[in-house]
């Protein structure tokens, strides 16, 4: 490089005449006039021919849109040619420079230069174009554009004019705007920016799209178990009644075998009630937001009945079906004929359409309409001429469908399915066992005296609901609690003016008390038929006392957590007096009762069979029963290890070269060459006699 200074190169070095623009506008105001004149003219000349590529003009695109924020005034036409430009030119137009001028319009936004209704509108019309890297770019600006606006506050005015352009964009003709736009308004939903119901229908009238891959992208939507923003509105574990507070509030005295019995079954309890009131691993809040839930299913199922589609295609259909069935109790009373024909053994993913006839089984459901299909699984699953696992799998079925509608289950078929209860397979006897404890609970007059086990409290309560019929009550169930404990606030304090008498009483006689003990016969004796454990067994009196109660006070926290409490007391206390069987509080899968919006797939492909395992799990399962064991082996050790070795031990260890004559002489010859040596000694001898 010669020592000659250089001329000043800021008209052709843009980076550099851009890093000065930056640092001092004004001063370098005259260089930008001069650059912004050429990008006029080669503006023109490109316009001539917008499919050729030009690199000069390609560099002073983004120059410009780097210093606008310097000039305003001068450049406050720029952004909207380059608008104009693109949609005027966004099929012809040469894709390096479009995707340029995309980029520029990009940073004029970033720095509020630009409206972003707009800018966005623009792209959505962009998204026309064959260019998949164009498409990947302006959807991730869309989605970064729409959540900054939205995130200190939500902009309702820019969020209604897009959703407008998005349903129209939906309806538009070409596949790949359409899958675009719709990946977008999902993608924003599942970051809690657009949540609302209008964002939910727009992508709701998605479902009945003449494309297939916009449909499955929409029924996947309503169907993804991996929603974000699912959070639990349950309250904390500490509200729950823990073991202690049952304890206390039993008032036990002393421990007896009884009271242990009571225990181990509360802990039961409280254990299940935990795992109930844990947070659904689904998402529903997309079902909820649809506005016409009747109108979608039958549009649904029309589609349905007359597509030609893949079976998987299908099977997302009847998902979504059943579970808008189920969410809004609605009727549908030709899905259940549809479903019944799929009902085979056979048939591919039995398990889920089984599951699908669960979801779309209610209480508002005729019993008529899903006796059909109820008779459909018993006859073609609990059958002796299929597996156990079969025999499981419909069994378990028919419980998921009765725990919804308990009315379609008839007396006669209910006997029929309780006698497998002794079947020889495992699996199909815990099934059994499983709609036997359902019944139980919900409408134990359905089964025979012999299963229907040891009422409780709570059962007696329980009445079966006629169809239709919505158990509204007026009170609280368990307030009763509240009467008590006041009662016994009252008698406590009875009881410590007497024992402060007692011990002036004792002070002047000198004499002391003998304490005699009393059986638990005897104590329980006393409150024959009337109360057991402080609870009342019979049901109008907890009734009363505990309407009494709701009408008389303010319940705080604290009162409903002892409500809480009996209601848990009244699971394990028994409704006889003085019986000594007990029923016993098992963690078994079968004795949930709580029905949700959504059946879960486990509950009726739960089989109880011991899996078999491949080659590595067997290997690992027999190496760790040989931990801790001497090997099995033949013991060729000495008896006593110091003892000297033997000729045949040493002989083991000596070099081969050594014994190599040794081992040749001891080798046993074979027939062959026992002639020949026989052969040479009479020849030898031969000779000799001559």
């Amino acid at each position: 490089m010669s020592g000659k200074r250089r001329s000043n190169q800021l008209p052709n070095n843009l980076p550099q005449l851009q890093n000065l623009i930056k640092r001092d506008s004004e001063s370098y105001e005259e260089e930008f006039s001069q650059q912004y004149a050429h990008f006029k003219a080669q503006f023109q000349i490109f316009l001539l021919r917008p499919d050729k590529f030009s690199k000069y003009l390609d560099e002073l695109v983004i120059f410009l849109a780097q210093v606008a924020q310097c000039y305003p005034k001068a450049l406050s036409s720029y952004p909207r040619d380059l608008m104009v430009t693109l949609e005027k030119y966004s099929i012809v137009l040469d894709s390096e420079i479009r995707m340029t001028m995309c980029r520029a319009l990009v940073l004029m936004r970033n720095k509020n230069l630009l409206d972003p209704t707009t800018l966005i509108s623009l792209f959505f019309k962009l998204l026309h174009c064959q260019d998949r890297n164009l498409r990947k770019f302006l959807e991730t600006h869309i989605l970064t554009d729409i959540k900054n606006v939205n995130s200190k506050h939500k902009n309702v005015k820019l969020n209604t004019v897009l959703q407008n352009f998005m349903f129209q964009m939906i309806r538009d003709s070409n596949v790949k705007a359409t899958k675009m736009s719709l990946s977008i308004m999902i993608e924003l939903y599942r970051k809690n920016i657009w949540n609302d119901a209008k964002t939910v229908n727009v992508i709701a009238t998605a479902c009945f799209s003449k494309v297939t891959k916009v449909m499955v992208s929409a029924l996947q939507f309503f169907l993804n178990a991996e929603a974000s923003g699912n959070k639990s509105d349950s309250d904390s574990d500490d509200d729950a009644p823990n073991a202690k507070d049952v304890i206390m509030a039993n008032r036990v005295n002393k421990k007896t075998r009884k009271r242990d019995k009571n225990l181990a079954k509360v802990k039961s309890v409280i254990k299940k009630k935990k795992n109930k009131d844990k947070a659904p691993n689904f998402n529903f809040s997309a079902l909820h937001l649809i506005h016409d839930p009747q109108g979608m299913v039958e549009k649904l199922f029309k589609q349905m009945e007359s597509m030609n589609e893949r079976f998987e295609v299908k099977i997302m259909i009847l998902d979504l079906t059943s579970r808008l069935i189920g969410t809004h109790q609605l009727i549908l009373l030709n899905f259940y004929p549809y479903i019944k024909r799929f009902i085979q053994p056979h048939q591919r993913d039995v398990t889920k359409i089984l599951q699908f006839v669960a979801q779309a089984a209610h209480d508002m459901v005729p019993p008529d309409a899903l006796e059909g299909v109820l008779d459909a699984i018993v006859n073609n699953f609990v059958t002796e001429r299929n597996s156990g696992e079969v025999m499981a799998v419909g069994l378990n079925a028919v419980r998921s469908i009765c725990s919804r509608c308990p009315l379609v289950m008839s007396r006669d078929l209910l006997h029929d399915l309780t006698e497998y209860k002794s079947y020889k397979d495992k699996s199909v006897m815990m099934a059994a066992r499983g709609l036997i404890h359902l019944f139980r609970d919900i409408n134990p007059m359905l089964l025979q005296k012999k299963d229907k086990g040891k009422p409780t409290l709570a059962t007696l309560e329980k009445e079966p609901k006629q169809f239709g019929e919505v158990d509204a009550k007026d009170y609280i169930p368990g307030a009763e609690i509240l009467l008590r404990e006041d009662n016994d606030e009252e008698k406590s304090e009875s009881d410590s003016a007497w024992e402060d008498e007692d011990d002036d009483s004792d002070n002047e006689d000198g004499e002391d008390w003998v304490n005699v003990s009393h059986s638990e016969d005897e104590t329980e004796g006393d409150d024959k038929g009337e109360k057991k454990d402080g609870v009342s067994l019979n049901p109008e009196v907890r009734k009363d006392l505990a309407a009494r109660v709701t009408e008389s006070r303010i319940l705080t926290d604290e009162d409903f957590k002892k409500i809480e409490t009996l209601q848990l007391q009244k699971e394990v206390l028994s409704a006889r007096k003085g019986s000594a069987k007990k029923r016993k509080a098992t963690d078994s899968p079968y004795n949930s009762t709580t029905s949700s919006e959504l059946v879960d797939l486990a509950s009726i492909e739960m089989i109880h069979k011991k899996r078999r395992h491949d080659k590595d799990s067997r290997l690992d399962t027999v190496m760790k029963g040989r931990e801790g064991r001497e090997k099995f082996n033949r013991k060729r050790g000495k008896m006593n290890p110091f003892a000297s070795t033997s000729d045949k031990e040493k002989q083991k260890k000596k070099p081969f070269m050594m014994i190599r004559n040794k081992l040749k002489k001891t080798k046993k010859r074979s027939f062959k060459e026992q002639q020949i040596s026989l052969r040479k000694a009479l020849l030898k001898q031969k000779k000799l006699i001559k």
